[in-house]
């Protein structure tokens, strides 16, 4: 069978979806491997070097000629829809805001596979590209804010004077949050934090952090995820995080809740209670933002309260894709991975008696598998039934 590694067309996108060192373990599995020339440039790879690794490159793919698609960020509709029907596609697939996608990988009889979907359970671990490239993006946001901070970071002693550490704050103590509570710390910074889910608390601490307790309902999901909380606890929330956010010199925000807006956990005026000088970093800017106001890719001054200063807003974007080399790393063995659980001598098989392969695929022969978005589709066209549900008697699509 054939695997095609795209070139990520999409500004900004800087990571691949294969390695040469993934390249070798994908040709172990008995898998051709077509490389589009270019692909691994920005992460530090060349052509010749996907060639060494037992790779053919090509100048484009040709999508109706592969098994298997692995790529970065979500198909758009065309490219779903050149591909052969039952072709194998590996990737991020983001089916709450690609619907149209979703349906033409349904409609063109596509098994796709969203990463996002990665159950989070032990044995799936290695595959859990969510996980992965929110290492790289908690680690980011703190040498974003670092450079912007007008201060040290750690403590400094010297004979001219005291000059004491830095306060970061981290709300959203999920992997990019511990991460970032990991490399403020190792900065030198005084680090507190907080999350909604009482486990957090340990993990936390186990970071080096100081944990701030709030007098508020916890809220966790399945698998580990936080729930969105309703109106009036986010408003509560906001009240008891005030004073915290405003003695911070860096406040980072990492909170997510996976396929909905991002909640607001920061308002225009609590940053404008905050230091003058002081940097807030919104990890979350792409998915609605949890700082009032952030937009992605750009850095806001706003004005403190007392007119004495600015405070930056930093609205990150792209995030994972600013570190290519180490994002595509971890990106590409997630999707390797992968395709090892569902290959047998050279073929590509999904076993859906398998519960991390039939957690993560989105589409097969016809069917949108997964639930919450076969039920949007529906809604989107005002069917009554889950769109792409397999009826009896069809053989897939209604």
């Amino acid at each position: 069978m054939k695997a095609g590694i795209a070139r990520e067309a999409l500004d900004g996108e800087r990571r691949v979806a294969a390695t040469p060192e993934t390249v070798k373990q994908l040709v172990g599995l008995g898998l051709a491997v077509e490389v589009e020339s270019g692909a691994g440039l920005a992460s530090g790879h060349s052509d010749d070097d996907y060639r060494s690794a037992g790779a053919s490159v090509v100048g484009s793919l040709d999508l109706g000629s592969l098994d298997v698609y692995c790529h970065v960020r979500p198909m758009d509709p065309t490219t779903a829809g050149a591909l052969r029907r039952g072709a194998v596609t590996v990737g991020l697939g983001s089916p709450s805001s690609e619907l149209p996608t979703v349906r033409a990988l349904a409609v063109g009889g596509i098994t796709s596979f969203a990463l996002e979907l990665v159950p989070r359970i032990s044995r799936a671990q290695s595959m859990d590209a969510l996980t992965s490239q929110a290492l790289v993006a908690g680690y980011r946001c703190v040498l974003e804010a670092a450079m912007r901070l007008p201060r040290f970071f750690p403590l400094y002693m010297t004979a001219a004077g005291t000059i004491p550490p830095a306060r970061v704050l981290v709300l959203g103590a999920g992997v990019a949050g511990l991460q970032a509570i990991g490399t403020a710390k190792r900065l030198g910074a005084r680090v507190s934090a907080n999350d909604i889910r009482p486990a957090s608390a340990d993990e936390v601490a186990s970071m080096g952090g100081t944990f701030i307790k709030l007098d508020l309902e916890t809220a966790e999901a399945s698998g580990g995820y936080a729930r969105e909380l309703s109106a009036d606890r986010g408003a509560l929330q906001r009240a008891l995080l005030t004073p915290h956010v405003a003695q911070a010199d860096v406040l980072i925000t990492t909170a997510a809740v996976p396929g909905r807006r991002a909640p607001l956990l920061v308002s225009r005026e609590m940053v404008q209670g905050m230091k003058p000088g002081a940097v807030v970093v919104d990890l979350a800017a792409e998915s609605g933002g949890n700082v009032e106001g952030s937009i992605p890719g750009q850095d806001i001054s706003i004005p403190t309260g007392d007119d004495q200063g600015t405070v930056t807003l930093v609205g990150m974007k792209d995030v994972a894709s600013a570190m290519p080399a180490d994002a595509s790393r971890l990106y590409a063995k997630n999707v390797a991975n992968l395709l090892a659980l569902m290959t047998r001598d050279g073929v590509v098989s999904p076993d859906f008696e398998d519960d991390v392969v039939a957690g993560t695929c989105l589409t097969h022969e016809g069917a949108v598998r997964h639930a919450p978005t076969a039920e949007a589709l529906a809604a989107l066209a005002g069917e009554t039934a889950p769109f792409g549900s397999i009826q009896p008697g069809t053989e897939g699509v209604r």
